[in-house]
């Protein structure tokens, strides 16, 4: 089964706005195996949702739109479908006494004139109830297609797709299954990952793929099957247990790699570790400025394992927070290992942690030497026992930079954790 997105709005065509809505109807679309054949977008146009629509159904039996269900002059989504499905728009008490509610609810009193209007929706549509705020969803059906028109406000949307548009869609459309089983790694690029794994890439059953996603730092491998014979009962289960298996080997072969799976982010599986093991972390941090312990803070429950941090940017507080010896950094510089080597164990004693990490570096643009380019980091990882140093060279964009130390930074943490 296969849908098509469609998304109005002059707001998204100039930029001005960035389309979540669809990657996120797309992965719930998926997971209930309907796959996203086509997406496109449209203006505040007439014509062009008229067309946009059109196309849309001759793509696929199942079109989701966004946008335009607002009560300003340039929505005009519902009128135009109303052209579309040769129909009018009526008042819906019951709509209305919704939106009454909602509004009480919030605090707001009786909903103004202006949204009256809401409650005027196409006779022939089936309407969507929307608790979360005033514009309604709408189911249409022709020539055994379905169309339906959700808000472009993204917690509307998601509410009624999720208590009214995917469950008529599930009763509606018997749907193949298809399961996907995720690895996360880090510190690699994907075409080193790919050589890697070109074997087991190449022994895949032709209904089961290998995605590679990288994101700055990170690539997430996906395996995606779909189920390839005859609907049967337990069909599904079987699929999910040849995708578990298949996810196990993949692990086996890059275990240096991988960190975790599914939607594990680094951050929490670094906390989880340090919380398995009763230790207590914390960071001392001079060219990221605080992004590890901004990283580690977004984890809830993280105040369990993490104290503090110290940003020690200059060397004076280097030596005053830290203790890093003036002559260290007279001879080696901040950006050295002999001076990462002695935030760590100072970041140790002056948070009172169990483990700590230190990191120095020329995030850039500018700043670099010879010797000592932009983009070069140390970090350092300390316990009482040892204390590790690396070494890398990023690039010379700032933003990149700080961001690729935080990575590179926790994943050293984790393998210093797990003695890796």
């Amino acid at each position: 089964m296969t849908a098509h997105l469609l998304t109005i709005g002059d707001e998204i065509l100039i930029g001005q706005i960035t389309d979540t809505n669809s990657a996120w109807m797309s992965r719930q679309l998926n997971l209930n195996g309907i796959v996203v054949k086509g997406k496109s977008s449209v203006g505040d146009v007439r014509q062009a949702i008229i067309d946009g629509v059109e196309m849309a159904m001759a793509n696929a039996p199942i079109v989701l739109i966004t946008g335009g269900l607002g009560p300003t002059k340039d929505d005009i989504t519902k009128t135009t479908l109303c052209e579309v499905f040769d129909t009018s728009l009526v008042f819906h008490q019951e709509v209305y006494d919704l939106i009454d509610g909602y509004f009480k609810k919030i605090g707001r009193g009786t909903p103004p004139e202006s949204i009256r209007n809401q409650a005027m929706l196409p006779e022939k549509a089936l309407i969507l109830p929307n608790k979360v705020g005033t514009a309604s969803g709408m189911w249409f059906e022709r020539d055994g297609k379905v169309v339906i028109s959700l808000p472009g406000v993204p917690f509307e949307m998601e509410y009624i797709m999720t208590h009214e548009v995917l469950p008529r869609l599930k009763a509606k459309f018997v749907a193949r299954p298809i399961v996907h089983r995720t690895l996360q790694t880090a510190c690699e690029g994907e075409s080193n990952i790919a050589k890697r794994l070109e074997a087991f890439e190449n022994g895949l059953p032709e209904h089961i793929k290998l995605a590679y996603l990288p994101t700055l730092g990170q690539v997430r491998l996906r395996l995606t099957g779909g189920w390839p014979g005859e609907l049967t009962q337990g069909a599904e289960a079987q699929l999910q247990a040849e995708l578990d298996r298949l996810k196990a080997q993949l692990w086996a072969l890059i275990p240096d790699l991988v960190y975790g799976e599914e939607d594990d982010s680094l951050q929490e599986v670094v906390g989880e570790i340090l919380r398995r093991q009763g230790k207590q972390f914390g960071t001392a941090e001079s060219c990221t400025g605080g992004y590890v312990a901004h990283m580690i803070t977004q984890v809830p429950g993280s105040s369990d394992y993490f104290p503090g941090s110290v940003v020690s940017y200059s060397y004076e507080m280097k030596t005053k927070l830290l203790g890093v010896n003036p002559e260290t950094l007279e001879h080696f510089g901040a950006v050295s290992e002999e001076t990462v080597r002695e935030m760590a164990e100072g970041a140790r004693k002056t948070l009172g942690v169990d483990v700590s990490l230190a990191i120095s570096g020329i995030a850039g643009p500018g700043g670099g030497t010879p010797d000592k380019p932009v983009g070069t980091v140390w970090m350092a990882v300390s316990d009482a026992k040892r204390t590790e140093v690396s070494r890398i060279v990023f690039g010379r964009d700032r933003t990149k930079n700080i961001h690729l130390t935080g990575v590179y930074a926790l994943n050293m943490v984790r393998k210093f954790l797990l003695d890796v």
